[in-house]
């Protein structure tokens, strides 16, 4: 009776908090932002982020492939070296951008990429004054993937398609500004994996 009682609330542990393999696959072995999932539907998966540091520059006024590409540039500038320890840093995932949307195609994007474990207490300083370092505290987001190489209407069909299924399920969410997360490089033809967040609201 004992032993299935234990049995029986282990299961119930299980089932309340699914096992996850760490680092997730479409990390690609990189470090990424730990999180831990809080649950999840047919629509999205919604995660417990831990506070964590990101480089970054916001680009405005821009359309999202062009303020994108010019904060990447920036970014990987610093990363190869552009800071005050000269320092080659490793790339890391996923390249996150998030998207205000302005009048018309115009929108001021900030991309960011995550700081390295190894640099989350100190990161180097930019060379450039536009990038800077900050942290993102602990959040919840609401995370909707798609594979393929993303164009820019992809993005905006599946942030609109992840509103949806949030204000269906009527749960309160930042709705000023989404953002989209990028895990692979250019190069990488298959298996491709793509998410747009929205953070949840108090």
């Amino acid at each position: 009776m004992l032993s299935l009682f234990i049995l029986t609330t282990v299961a119930g542990l299980v089932a309340a908090s699914p096992a996850r393999t760490w680092p997730p696959t479409f990390c690609h072995g990189q470090d990424c932002p730990r999180y831990s999932v809080v649950t999840s539907t047919a629509d999205y998966e919604e995660r417990l982020y831990e506070p964590a540091k990101w480089t970054s520059v916001t680009i405005s006024g821009s359309e999202y492939s062009s303020a994108v590409s010019e904060g990447f540039r920036k970014l990987f500038q610093y990363i190869s070296g552009a800071n005050e320890d000269q320092a080659k840093i490793p790339m890391t995932v996923p390249v996150l951008n998030k998207v205000t949307p302005g009048q018309g195609s115009s929108m001021d994007v900030t991309v960011s990429f995550f700081v390295p474990y190894a640099d989350q207490t100190s990161p180097p300083e930019p060379s450039d004054p536009d990038v800077f370092t900050n942290t993102l505290p602990q959040m919840t987001a609401f995370v909707r993937h798609f594979s393929g190489f993303a164009r820019d209407n992809d993005w905006v069909e599946n942030a609109a398609a992840l509103a949806k299924s949030l204000d269906n399920a009527t749960i309160s969410y930042h709705k000023d500004f989404y953002y989209t997360a990028g895990y692979d490089g250019p190069f990488t033809p298959t298996n491709r994996h793509n998410e747009v967040w929205f953070l949840k609201s108090d």
